[in-house]
């Protein structure tokens, strides 16, 4: 497994899943993640800054073959910080304050994708969905997902959370 970054390790024994595995352990969450993210093509993603300080960029996020997959400009800020340090987290949007529609958030690693062949079909799963395609250079990242959560406020509201260890499992809303 290569990181972004190589200076930081799994921790011994921690499992790790592309949106595909991600999909067969949590296939409930992994829907309602996949519905919000497809319904605006927009999320926030949160990276480290080099000062330690975290930053927040929109970003468009698409699966294709199975790989949750985050395109961004060349030398952008949010693709140095996580080239340094590829932790990070991906919430969808919530342009909703009361959270009826549910927030779904990520967390994990960021992987450096420099294969041609896949860099293709992330450029033709674009052009497909959006009639738009990257030109080279620009940084692609996939991710390795750690851990996953869903909240929804208002009628059905719940609250679900995921890690390889434990499944997904229903907590308790804080409206409850």
């Amino acid at each position: 497994m290569v990181w972004a970054s190589t200076n930081l390790r799994p921790l011994p024994g921690s499992e790790r899943l592309n949106w595909e595995g991600f999909a067969r352990s949590a296939p409930e969450l992994a829907s309602l993640g996949e519905e919000l993210l497809n319904r605006t093509g927009l999320c926030l993603l949160g990276t480290l800054r080099k000062d330690g300080w975290p930053r927040i960029s929109p970003c468009e996020p698409f699966i294709v073959d199975g790989e949750l997959m985050l395109g961004m400009m060349w030398q952008s800020k949010k693709a140095l910080d996580l080239l340094r340090d590829p932790r990070l987290v991906v919430h969808t949007t919530q342009c909703d304050r009361s959270g009826t529609d549910g927030d779904f958030k990520l967390y994990g690693r960021a992987l450096d994708v420099r294969d041609p062949t896949r860099r293709g079909r992330y450029a033709d799963a674009l052009k497909a969905k959006i009639d738009w395609s990257p030109s080279e250079p620009y940084h692609l990242f996939s991710m390795d997902i750690e851990r996953a959560g869903y909240i929804k406020f208002g009628p059905g509201q719940r609250v679900l959370r995921w890690t390889p260890r434990q499944g997904v499992t229903g907590i308790r809303h804080p409206d409850d």
